[in-house]
């Protein structure tokens, strides 16, 4: 077993680069910023592809050719928190065809702030991570850009954004159109061939394969529009007003049941900003936003609904009125704040005739639930020489009550807290500890969804302490960041039976270990790497015997070679690689994964300033393999005691051409 295990730890070990290109992230003990999200979302305006290529922290979780999920150090769903401008978003589908970080596109975002374990307290449920993702700014200047991106598989897109104004109005527009056929694994299927042969090897029913007529169509088209306009309302105030929507339409989940019909989204925010209220109250800043999610997934283009196919339809809604203010105060910087939103979340389900259209009865499959959260925050940084303190708390009350009167309503309250410490050894060199402490409640699915919702959960707390280390000199750079997250009261979706489970509360641990670094070879070579390796284990679970904790994803990570030449151009190749997934939750449907190793390859060109072609191909040796398991918590195909799991892509070529104005 080590001898298979040495060669994939080599390669880790001695090549990590990006093509995706994404510059090395700034990194702290509470958070990774990356930036030039937008410039290099060129393979498709995945999100969560683009981060999982470019945070050692983040796994992908591979659900379809686009709206594919993420973990940060394995954690997921309601564990993480997603912020866009302020807003906090959430999914619809319990199935996760519409996870968060699906309804924004790369090619919107100016920078991502990935939060590494309990230490935002500014948003509500951030328990073991989360992201806060700025979209572009309108600018005073009048600028302008077009995108037009062709890739292997019928893939398309079509990218516009302006920006200008005054000094006193400032507005942006952004849209864009995607498209894409079903993407080819390494061994020349497609998803609905990959079903076809699920269900010869016996992990997928027959009844879920795609019917003849449907075998071609296209994995997804999505479109998006983002507007702001930023309006100088008196010296030193603004008003802030934004929108996003998104439509995406016939999007194919092959290894799940049902395919989503569409995926609407609307984000909305209203926001005014007035800085220098006084010498020493530096800034006061409220925002209103709204987001909704409106998610049909159906069976109509499976066997199962040649004759009559089944809809479940989830809808949700988050809003929420956020106050921040600002202080100097000595050497002291504080911020204040008051927090409260309200989630709903519902579904239906219904059949419908597939010759005449005639809709039949409905049944509820989630009931109407809202979850109302009130908090207050605060947080205090302070510089002593070379050390530098900050410190953080929230306090939340949260209610939680469903329509349905046999089921029970639920109240939580939680203190969240952390401190973290940065001490600078010299100008290069620096050392940070962190210990925090934060609490998430169950969501109305863990709750309250038919088979599998337990009303009687508690809310899971994570304590969690961090240490790292950062170097950086004239020829390399250097991070290394560890971790220990201890989980009370975690929310796990366990078997109960061979064929039931629910939701449980168990107590688990997890730990690990990221590296990352860049090395100068010369002024135009470069060589970038990193690395994850991360622990999960239950410390406490009644009924199971494995200990070993769902989602935890085997050491894996990227060494890649940039070569800059003449102006703002470069070449890329990289190698991406992961362990074998073998320490898996095996009482809870995980399989054992074979490890793997891609390589990749790009070319940035810019013909002159205001025109860039890059052309690339990823997988160069068209690969088969898996990066994603099958932890119950996902509902997929599934035969006896079989799963059927995704392939990632195979060999996948691209290019992209920008024009710029």
């Amino acid at each position: 077993m080590l001898s298979k295990k040495i060669i994939p730890l080599s390669l880790v070990a001695v090549t990590i680069l990006g093509a995706n290109e994404v510059a090395l992230p700034s990194v702290n003990v509470e958070s990774t910023t990356i930036t030039e999200v937008s410039q290099n979302a060129q393979v498709s305006a995945d999100l969560a592809q683009a981060l999982s290529s470019s945070v050692p922290s983040i796994d992908m979780n591979r659900r379809s050719g686009i709206a594919n999920d993420i973990f940060i150090r394995g954690q997921k769903r309601d564990n993480i928190s997603v912020e866009v401008d302020g807003t906090k978003v959430c999914g619809a589908c319990p199935n996760r065809m519409d996870p968060p970080v699906s309804h924004i596109l790369a090619n919107q975002i100016d920078k991502v702030e990935v939060i590494e374990g309990p230490y935002d307290v500014e948003t509500f449920g951030t328990m073991s991570g989360g992201l806060k993702i700025t979209t572009k700014k309108p600018t005073k200047d009048m600028h302008g850009e077009v995108n037009f991106g062709l890739g292997s598989w019928g893939y398309k897109k079509l990218g516009v954004t302006g920006s200008g104004g005054t000094d006193t109005i400032r507005a942006l527009i952004s849209a864009s159109y995607e498209t894409s056929d079903q993407y080819k694994d390494g061994n020349g299927d497609t998803l609905s061939e990959q079903v076809d042969k699920a269900i010869t090897n016996g992990s997928a029913p027959a009844m879920t394969r795609f019917q003849t007529q449907y075998k071609d169509i296209e994995a997804y088209t999505k479109k998006s529009i983002m507007s702001k306009v930023f309006v100088k309302t008196l010296e030193d105030q603004e008003l802030r007003l934004s929108y996003t929507g998104n439509r995406s339409d016939d999007v194919l989940y092959a290894n799940s049941k049902m395919d989503a019909a569409y995926d609407d989204s609307n984000i909305y925010s209203v926001e005014y900003n007035i800085d220098n209220v006084t010498n020493k109250y530096k800034n006061i800043n409220i925002q209103y936003y709204y987001s909704d999610v409106d998610h049909p997934m159906d069976t109509k283009y499976r066997v199962s609904g040649a004759t009559s196919y089944m809809t479940n339809h989830l809808k949700t809604s988050m809003q929420g009125v956020k106050l921040k203010n600002s202080f100097d105060l000595d050497e002291y910087k504080i911020l204040f704040g008051l927090d409260g939103s309200r989630r709903t979340w519902e579904g239906r389900s219904y059949g419908t005739n597939a010759t005449t259209g005639v809709v039949g009865a409905s049944s509820v499959s989630l009931t109407h639930t809202q979850t109302d959260n009130r908090a207050l925050f605060a947080k205090v940084e302070k510089s002593f020489g070379d050390l530098k303190i900050e410190s953080g708390a929230r306090f939340d009350s949260t209610t939680i009550k469903p329509d349905d009167v046999t089921k029970q309503d639920n109240d939580y309250s939680a203190l969240n807290a952390n401190i973290i410490a940065t001490y600078s050894l010299d100008a290069q060199n620096s050392i940070f500890l962190g210990v925090g402490s934060s609490a998430r409640v169950p969501d109305a699915r863990e709750l309250y969804i038919g088979g599998l919702g337990t009303q009687n959960l508690k809310q899971t707390k994570n304590r969690e302490i961090d240490l790292g280390y950062e170097a950086s000199y004239d020829s390399f750079m250097f991070k290394a960041k560890t971790f220990y997250s201890m989980l009370e009261d975690y929310i796990y979706l366990k078997h109960t039976s061979p064929t039931a489970y629910a939701f449980e509360n168990i107590d688990a641990k997890v730990y690990g270990l990221e590296l990352s670094g860049s090395y100068f070879i010369t002024d135009a070579l470069t060589m970038d790497a990193s690395a994850s390796y991360k622990k999960g284990r239950k410390t406490s679970t009644p009924t199971q015997k494995d200990r070993d904790l769902s989602d935890i994803a085997p050491l894996r990570g990227n060494v890649a070679l940039n070569y800059e030449y003449m102006n703002n151009s470069k070449a890329t190749l990289e190698m991406q690689a992961s362990d074998r997934w073998d320490t898996i939750d095996s009482d809870n449907g995980e399989q054992e994964l074979a490890g793997w190793s891609i390589y990749n390859a790009k070319v940035k060109h810019a013909i002159n300033k205001y025109t860039d072609l890059s052309v690339g191909v990823n997988n160069i040796f068209d690969k088969t393999y898996k990066q994603s398991n099958s932890y119950v918590d996902l509902t997929l195909l599934t035969l006896a005691d079989n799963t059927m799991l995704l392939n990632e892509p195979g060999r996948y070529f691209y290019t992209n051409l920008t024009f710029k104005f």
